[in-house]
């Protein structure tokens, strides 16, 4: 089993914090992980960098009930991407989804970036709620902190969506017309089912969750295949809004990374 290291808390000098910022290294290893892609599986992570970032940040500001357990549930969300994608954990089924179509370029910028938030989101978040509610006395101690995510959410992913702009002409003209607005709230609604489903699976035994799970890796799978594979009409759609694209990956990924570039 994964160990975490806790590392210990920075002071905030004349704040009324005492947590500081402590994710430093783990937006490190996303950023890591975004510029080594010579393909599209750099995308997510360079966007999940920034928003690990802003996380942290607001732990730091105090905009969390217990800012070291959101601290230690960002770090502990990051490790379900991280380890598979160095090779130190085996790779489910969602995430190999995922990654085998990273240099397909017929496929959009977002697409990819969905493809890196269905695994994450519908398969892994939910684990990491499971794991956190069993090791901090149960999910009424986490929600209002699970919760107060999204507004930190809907705060960076605009700006994310504005500097993917650059890379991607059509996406701030979409945005334009509400599909920022959509973007942010579909993304609240997956977090919503994830946290259905963690509240359904915590009261299984192991075997039960270890089958849970891997009923929800397949689930999750499949949802992959329809975002590479969209009914009509935005499979239609699609090579028109890939031509006012960036073909370059590397820029795409320094784009999306922003100010971490």
């Amino acid at each position: 089993m994964h160990q975490r290291t806790i590392r210990p808390l920075g002071i905030v000098a004349g704040a009324a914090s005492t947590v500081g910022p402590m994710l430093e290294d783990t937006v490190e290893e996303l950023r890591a992980a975004a510029l080594a892609a010579d393909d599209a599986t750099g995308y997510f992570p360079a966007m999940y960098a920034r928003v690990t970032q802003r996380i942290d940040q607001a732990a730091a500001e105090d905009r969390f009930g217990d800012s070291v357990g959101m601290v230690d549930f960002a770090r502990s969300f990051a490790g379900w991407y991280l380890r598979p994608r160095s090779g130190v954990e085996p790779i489910p089924g969602c995430w190999r989804a995922a990654w085998d179509v990273g240099a397909d370029r017929r496929l959009l910028i977002v697409q990819h970036l969905l493809l890196g938030i269905n695994a994450h989101v519908n398969h892994d978040l939910p684990q990491v709620v499971i794991e956190a509610a069993d090791r901090r006395g149960g999910l009424a101690r986490i929600r209002a902190d699970f919760d107060a995510v999204n507004d930190v959410l809907a705060g960076i992913l605009p700006e994310v969506l504005h500097d993917l702009g650059r890379a991607s002409r059509w996406v701030n003209l979409a945005a334009s017309a509400g599909g920022g607005r959509l973007f942010t709230f579909s993304l609240t609604a997956a977090r919503d089912q994830a946290w259905r489903y963690a509240t359904r699976a915590r009261t299984l035994d192991a075997a039960g969750r270890s089958q849970e799970a891997a009923s929800l890796d397949e689930l999750v799978r499949v949802l992959a295949y329809l975002v590479t594979s969209p009914g009509w009409p935005v499979r239609w759609l699609v090579p028109m809004a890939r031509r006012l694209e960036d073909d370059d990956p590397r820029r795409v990924v320094r784009d999306l990374l922003g100010e971490l570039a």
